[in-house]
Protein backbone atom coordinates (compact mmCIF):
# COMPACT_ATOMS: atom_id res chain seq x y z
CA UNK A 1 0.00 0.00 0.00
CA UNK A 2 3.03 2.51 -0.08
CA UNK A 3 2.76 2.82 -3.83
CA UNK A 4 -1.12 3.03 -3.56
CA UNK A 5 -2.60 6.14 -5.31
CA UNK A 6 -6.47 6.69 -3.96
CA UNK A 7 -9.25 7.99 -6.18
CA UNK A 8 -11.89 9.66 -4.04
CA UNK A 9 -14.94 9.30 -4.07
CA UNK A 10 -14.30 5.83 -6.04
CA UNK A 11 -12.53 4.18 -2.95
CA UNK A 12 -10.99 4.89 0.44
CA UNK A 13 -8.07 3.12 1.75
CA UNK A 14 -9.87 0.47 3.22
CA UNK A 15 -11.66 -0.16 0.48
CA UNK A 16 -8.85 -0.44 -1.37
CA UNK A 17 -7.28 -2.84 0.45
CA UNK A 18 -10.17 -5.04 -0.05
CA UNK A 19 -9.53 -4.69 -3.88
CA UNK A 20 -6.62 -5.92 -3.19
CA UNK A 21 -7.28 -8.71 -1.42
CA UNK A 22 -10.04 -9.63 -3.83
CA UNK A 23 -7.75 -9.34 -7.40
CA UNK A 24 -4.53 -11.25 -5.18
CA UNK A 25 -7.22 -13.92 -4.81
CA UNK A 26 -8.43 -13.66 -8.01
CA UNK A 27 -5.23 -13.51 -10.02
CA UNK A 28 -3.37 -16.34 -7.82
CA UNK A 29 -6.15 -18.87 -8.32
CA UNK A 30 -4.83 -18.70 -12.19
CA UNK A 31 -2.62 -20.97 -12.59
CA UNK A 32 -0.29 -19.69 -15.34
CA UNK A 33 0.53 -17.16 -12.81
CA UNK A 34 1.23 -19.83 -10.14
CA UNK A 35 3.35 -21.66 -12.28
CA UNK A 36 5.40 -18.17 -12.95
CA UNK A 37 5.70 -17.58 -9.22
CA UNK A 38 6.57 -21.61 -8.52
CA UNK A 39 9.50 -21.22 -11.29
CA UNK A 40 10.86 -17.73 -10.15
CA UNK A 41 11.12 -18.39 -6.36
CA UNK A 42 12.71 -22.04 -7.47
CA UNK A 43 15.40 -20.64 -9.50
CA UNK A 44 15.79 -17.65 -6.57
CA UNK A 45 16.31 -21.15 -4.41
CA UNK A 46 18.77 -22.35 -6.93
CA UNK A 47 20.30 -19.41 -7.50
CA UNK A 48 21.12 -18.99 -3.57
CA UNK A 49 22.24 -22.24 -3.98
CA UNK A 50 25.17 -21.79 -6.64
CA UNK A 51 23.04 -24.25 -8.46
CA UNK A 52 22.68 -21.86 -11.78
CA UNK A 53 25.50 -22.97 -14.45
CA UNK A 54 27.91 -20.15 -14.94
CA UNK A 55 26.36 -17.83 -12.22
CA UNK A 56 28.08 -17.53 -9.15
CA UNK A 57 26.41 -16.74 -6.13
CA UNK A 58 28.40 -13.59 -5.51
CA UNK A 59 27.03 -12.44 -8.70
CA UNK A 60 23.79 -13.37 -8.20
CA UNK A 61 23.61 -11.68 -5.19
CA UNK A 62 25.27 -8.89 -6.52
CA UNK A 63 26.16 -6.50 -9.14
CA UNK A 64 26.78 -7.15 -11.91
CA UNK A 65 23.71 -8.87 -11.50
CA UNK A 66 21.17 -10.82 -13.72
CA UNK A 67 18.33 -8.32 -16.20
CA UNK A 68 16.19 -12.13 -16.39
CA UNK A 69 14.69 -11.17 -13.00
CA UNK A 70 13.70 -8.05 -14.54
CA UNK A 71 12.29 -9.78 -17.66
CA UNK A 72 10.06 -12.10 -15.02
CA UNK A 73 8.69 -9.45 -13.18
CA UNK A 74 7.74 -8.23 -15.98
CA UNK A 75 5.86 -11.06 -17.80
CA UNK A 76 3.65 -11.92 -14.55
CA UNK A 77 2.90 -7.80 -14.70
CA UNK A 78 2.15 -8.46 -18.33
CA UNK A 79 0.12 -11.27 -18.29
CA UNK A 80 -1.75 -9.63 -15.03
CA UNK A 81 -2.84 -6.39 -16.62
CA UNK A 82 -1.18 -6.19 -20.40
CA UNK A 83 1.25 -2.86 -20.50
CA UNK A 84 -0.49 -1.69 -17.65
CA UNK A 85 1.45 -3.76 -15.57
CA UNK A 86 4.37 -3.45 -16.68
CA UNK A 87 4.39 0.43 -16.26
CA UNK A 88 3.45 -0.60 -12.43
CA UNK A 89 6.14 -2.77 -12.19
CA UNK A 90 8.68 -0.63 -12.82
CA UNK A 91 6.84 1.68 -10.23
CA UNK A 92 7.70 -1.29 -7.65
CA UNK A 93 10.93 -2.67 -9.18
CA UNK A 94 12.11 0.95 -8.56
CA UNK A 95 11.03 1.94 -5.31
CA UNK A 96 11.11 -1.70 -3.83
CA UNK A 97 8.39 -0.97 -1.44
CA UNK A 98 7.49 -3.22 2.07
CA UNK A 99 8.65 -6.56 1.51
CA UNK A 100 10.31 -6.40 -1.60
CA UNK A 101 13.20 -4.86 -0.36
CA UNK A 102 13.79 -8.01 2.13
CA UNK A 103 13.09 -10.74 -0.88
CA UNK A 104 16.42 -11.77 -3.64
CA UNK A 105 16.35 -10.58 -6.77
CA UNK A 106 14.41 -12.95 -8.68
CA UNK A 107 11.85 -13.30 -5.86
CA UNK A 108 11.29 -9.52 -4.98
CA UNK A 109 10.87 -9.42 -9.24
CA UNK A 110 8.43 -12.05 -8.85
CA UNK A 111 6.35 -10.64 -6.54
CA UNK A 112 6.78 -6.80 -7.53
CA UNK A 113 5.38 -8.16 -11.24
CA UNK A 114 2.17 -9.95 -9.03
CA UNK A 115 1.22 -7.02 -6.79
CA UNK A 116 1.91 -4.28 -9.91
CA UNK A 117 -0.51 -6.71 -11.65
CA UNK A 118 -3.32 -6.10 -9.26
CA UNK A 119 -2.37 -3.04 -8.69
CA UNK A 120 -2.67 -1.86 -12.25
CA UNK A 121 -6.20 -3.38 -12.59
CA UNK A 122 -7.00 -1.64 -9.24
CA UNK A 123 -6.35 1.34 -10.96
CA UNK A 124 -7.29 0.78 -14.64
CA UNK A 125 -11.03 -0.28 -12.87
CA UNK A 126 -10.92 3.25 -10.80
CA UNK A 127 -10.42 5.10 -13.52
CA UNK A 128 -13.63 3.13 -15.76
CA UNK A 129 -15.63 4.17 -12.59
CA UNK A 130 -14.47 7.38 -12.35
CA UNK A 131 -15.49 7.65 -16.27
CA UNK A 132 -18.77 6.45 -15.57
CA UNK A 133 -19.35 8.73 -13.04
CA UNK A 134 -18.02 11.94 -14.90
CA UNK A 135 -20.54 10.56 -17.68
CA UNK A 136 -23.40 10.10 -15.86
CA UNK A 137 -23.04 13.61 -14.15
CA UNK A 138 -23.02 15.22 -17.85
Amino acid sequence: MELYIPHPPIETREQAIELFKAGFYEVLTDQNVAVLEVACFRAEEDGQAGLIPLLPVEQFKGRPGLIVDELLGMTIANYVAGARGIFEFIRYDQAKPGILRKLGPIANDAIGGLIAGVSSRIYSGSLEKQKLIASEKK
